[in-house]
C-alpha cells in the first residue's frame, strides 16, 4: 500500500456541491500532507505509535479539516467548509 488521500464521512457529500476551484485548492493541500506524512512516517504498515492529531487547513474559499491514520497510510479529508471568500 502506498500513501494517498481521500474524502470520508460528510466531506465526500460536501465536495459534490463545491466549487471546482475551490476544491482544487482542497486536493493540492491534501497531495501535500501526503508527501510529508510519506517522509515522515516511512514504514507506516509497522508504526507502533499513535497517530498525529488531526487539524485545519485555510485555503482560499474556505477550509478543511484532516486526520492522519499511519498504520493505514491515509490522509482523510474529514470535513469541507466553502466559505466564498
Amino acid at each position: 500500500m502506498s500513501w494517498s488521500w481521500e474524502y470520508v464521512f460528510g466531506a465526500e457529500e460536501a465536495a459534490r456541491t463545491a466549487p471546482p476551484a475551490f476544491l482544487a485548492e482542497v486536493e493540492r493541500k491534501a497531495d501535500e500532507l501526503v508527501r510529508a506524512a510519506e517522509a515522515q512516517y516511512l514504514h507506516g504498515r509497522t508504526y507502533d505509535g499513535r497517530d498525529p492529531k488531526g487539524d485545519d487547513i485555510v485555503v482560499p474559499g474556505g477550509m478543511f479539516t484532516y486526520q492522519i491514520v499511519v498504520r493505514r497510510e491515509r490522509v482523510y479529508v474529514v470535513q469541507i467548509t466553502y466559505l466564498g471568500f
